[in-house]
């Protein structure tokens, strides 16, 4: 079995999730967030963690719009993928997050998380579920 620690992001404005898988590249498991409006900072500490931790890749969000163009924030994410790949030799790559900021909310009503304790997970869940869409469709 191959060893890989693929770490998950949600690029956000304020607060960027963080996902890690586990060893066999089965699960993914939220890590914790980072709260800055900087993104030059954000990409400091998403690439200390990303070695802190031992990913081998870095998966990033692509918030690419519902009938499949590039907005403000897919480019955002592309610009943060670019910058991030200048800091570090982990490779970085877009995935299509499409929905996953609505499917996590969807899974907080369900489980009725509300107020800040919904506030400080909904950007680690997406990231969650970003980075296991990635495991699942390269099984």
């Amino acid at each position: 079995m191959t060893i890989k620690r693929i770490m998950g992001v949600d690029l956000g404005d304020a607060r960027t999730g963080l996902a890690l898988c586990d060893p066999s590249g089965f699960l993914a498991s939220g890590i914790g967030c980072i709260k800055s409006t900087s993104f030059l900072k954000t990409a400091d500490e998403v690439v200390r963690i990303a070695k802190e931790k031992g990913a081998t890749l870095i998966v990033l969000g692509h918030p690419i719009n519902m009938n499949g163009t590039l907005g403000p924030r897919a480019e955002k994410a592309q610009a943060f993928k670019t910058h991030l790949e200048g800091l570090c030799d982990i490779p970085v790559v877009l995935f299509d997050e499409r929905l996953s900021t609505a499917n996590a909310h969807t899974m907080l009503n369900i489980t009725n998380t509300r107020g800040q304790k919904r506030k400080n997970i909904i950007d680690e869940m997406s990231a969650c579920l970003i980075l296991q869409s990635y495991l699942d469709s390269h099984k």
